[in-house]
């Protein structure tokens, strides 16, 4: 190779690279979709806005909330599995995602997507499940609650996001394990199942704490029990279903995925802006207002913790079987 033909190929190597670095530091040059799965007024909803907010900050650009509900969460989710690997949708999920796919072989239909579709960036919150009543319900404790289920087969109703998913699924480990019959009513999202006990459709739902903190407060909502550890800062004088001799546990935790196939100079990109909204004094206040707070993990050991939940929640899964 010649002198020259050698310089212009240097020239040419170095274009290239100065291209790619250009368009490495360019993103992002648009506004960015975060898909909420689910109606407004749910764990997913109250979570996802002051973070969106707080990574658009931090990357300079609009995050816009875009809720898409509908099949538990699955229409969402199935809509970022598809899209584009570009960086420029995300999902905010709840613990659901893993339960999704398996659901849906159990009811014999081709899955809405499979987990394997999805990139982890964060996981953002995890709050263990709480079960709430009406404040004007006859139930002040969970043994009066568990009584009258027992005595009264199908006479107790509780609400859902939808079949499988994060309110449907813990109250399913509760009947399993006390050898309970209530009845299952699945609505479109966590809000309109609020909305439906708030107005006496249902009698009890299973709710991350952000999503009834505020009513329990105002005095129209009592929590009777939940299925964490211990004690919960924001509810004291709650007890665990291990605290009461009930051996179930369930965490409805929420983090951002993008499509697999994401650049991984975006994807690194996102998980600063995740890990910066995490630290963000205003969304920190914003999110303990709301009755929940930060449980960050960055992209390789959310990675490793939605594998270990999606293993554990493929037998709970199985043992709840077919839900027509």
């Amino acid at each position: 190779m010649n002198r020259q033909l050698r310089s212009l190929c240097l020239a040419a190597v170095t274009v290239a690279a100065a291209c790619a670095a250009v368009a490495q530091t360019a993103y992002p040059t648009k506004p960015i979709t975060m898909v909420v799965p689910f109606p407004p007024g749910g764990v997913a909803d109250t979570v996802g806005r002051p973070v969106a907010e707080a990574m658009g900050k931090h990357l300079n650009q609009t995050v816009v909330v875009v809720n898409r509900g509908g099949a538990g969460g699955g229409i969402g989710m199935a809509q970022v599995a598809k899209a584009a690997p570009d960086g420029y949708t995300m999902l905010m999920a709840l613990s659901s995602v893993v339960v999704l796919p398996e659901a849906d072989k159990i009811l014999n239909r081709a899955p809405m997507y499979e987990l394997d579709q999805l990139v982890p960036i964060a996981r953002i919150t995890a709050d263990p499940t709480v079960l709430v009543v009406r404040a004007d319900s006859p139930w002040k404790t969970y043994a009066e609650f568990m009584a009258y289920a027992k005595a009264n087969p199908s006479r107790v109703t509780f609400g859902s996001s939808g079949n499988y998913g994060t309110m449907h699924v813990p109250m399913e480990q509760l009947k399993a394990a006390t050898s309970s019959f209530m009845l299952h009513v699945p609505y479109t999202g966590a809000g309109p199942a609020l909305l439906g006990l708030l107005s006496g459709q249902i009698e009890a739902v299973a709710s991350g704490p952000a999503s009834v903190a505020g009513q329990i407060k105002a005095g129209k909502l009592r929590a009777l029990a939940h299925w964490g550890e211990g004690r919960l800062a924001l509810l004291p004088d709650v007890p665990s279903f291990k605290e009461l001799g009930v051996p179930i546990s369930y965490s409805q935790w929420s983090g951002i995925f993008v499509p697999a196939g994401t650049p991984p100079d975006v994807v690194a990109k996102l998980r600063e802006a995740a890990r910066a909204a995490t630290r963000d004094e205003r969304t920190i206040q914003i999110m303990t207002t709301a009755g929940t707070s930060f449980q960050h993990q960055d992209a390789p050991e959310f990675d490793r913790f939605v594998k270990e939940d999606a293993s554990t929640m493929l037998k709970v899964v199985q043992q709840i079987g077919r839900v027509n």
